[in-house]
């Protein structure tokens, strides 16, 4: 044999493969394993931290809702006597539940309808579009606390300008604050005020991608501005709509910092703005009960889960039907 032909190398599949074909497949080995390595390192510090600020405090406050904590002596083990404690003997638990039920239906129909006509009037051509554009989009980059401290003055009853601007049309003044029941529904207020932006965005990004053709087709039909959006804008647009539905959910049922800005961090007047969040804060950071907090927290965590799961097949089952 010629010196090129004893030098081959036979492969996995019995084939004679010159040495210079398999040095370069050695070297892209050694290439490949190095760009892997390197992809590792670079995703390193995200997973690292993901693993300290995410996982590890999941856990964590799994662990604790079966202990009872003080934060100054160790944790003690007590099974599930936060959760029976929890669901059975704990009436505040129950109204922070129907605070928050009746919260989330305030603020989750007025945020998707206002969000969806606002996004149908600025996906137009119109001059000057920009700036109003910009001027619906401000609550979105306003701090939560500072909005809520500036609505606050607004609802005063005695001179709040709310009040005032009713008092113009003979209606006399309002416990925006100060009635259980106005609290929540002020509560509501503030908070559609400072999600309808978000929503907006989202909506609004879907809408523009919806063909113009098809718009153009329903003119020709006769279908007005409501028809058009009822019957080509919804349809295709039922993706961001549902996620839309489902973070406006979680939202709501999460609502803290505005509620505690807003009547302080006891619920008040009363119970009226006792939320799941307040109660979740009480207990953590005012009586010290870190375990039932976090059996607490576990309890919302289902909640919103069974949500979005059932919130996410809602839509799913529609989509198939259509």
């Amino acid at each position: 044999m010629s010196a090129s032909v004893d030098d081959a190398v036979l492969d996995e599949a019995g084939t004679r493969t010159p040495p210079r074909k398999v040095v370069h497949r050695a070297r892209r080995g050694r290439l490949a394993r190095r760009r892997e390595r390197a992809g590792w390192l670079f995703v390193a510090p995200n997973l690292a931290a993901v693993l300290v600020f995410l996982l590890f405090p999941l856990g964590f406050s799994l662990y604790l809702s079966f202990h009872a904590w003080d934060l100054f002596s160790p944790p003690r083990f007590v099974g599930t006597a936060n959760y029976r404690r929890l669901f059975g003997s704990d009436p505040l638990f129950l109204i922070a539940m129907r605070n928050t039920a009746v919260f989330t239906v305030l603020t989750l129909l007025p945020t998707v309808a206002i969000g969806l006509v606002v996004a149908a009037v600025l996906n137009r051509k119109l001059a000057g579009i920009g700036l109003f554009r910009t001027l619906a989009f401000l609550p979105l980059v306003a701090s939560t606390v500072a909005m809520a401290v500036v609505w606050r003055f607004m609802f005063t009853t005695d001179d709040g300008l709310l009040n005032l601007a009713l008092g113009w049309f003979g209606v006399g003044p309002v416990p925006w604050l100060t009635d259980p029941d106005w609290a929540l529904f002020s509560l509501s207020i503030v908070t559609v005020w400072k999600s309808v932006p978000f929503a907006t965005v989202i909506l609004l990004a879907a809408m523009q991608g919806v063909p113009e053709t098809l718009y153009e087709a329903a003119k020709i039909d006769g279908a007005g501005a409501v028809r058009r959006l009822r019957s080509v804008t919804l349809p295709l647009i039922r993706g961001p709509l549902s996620f839309v539905f489902v973070v406006t959910v979680i939202n709501s049922v999460q609502a803290f910092d505005q509620a505690y800005a807003l009547t302080g961090g006891n619920g008040g007047p009363e119970t009226g703005t006792y939320l799941l969040g307040i109660m979740l804060f009480q207990h953590a950071f005012g009586f010290y009960e870190v375990g039932y907090a976090s059996a607490l927290a576990w309890v919302i965590f289902a909640i919103l889960l069974a949500l979005t799961i059932v919130q996410l097949r809602l839509a799913r089952r529609t989509e198939t039907e259509l």
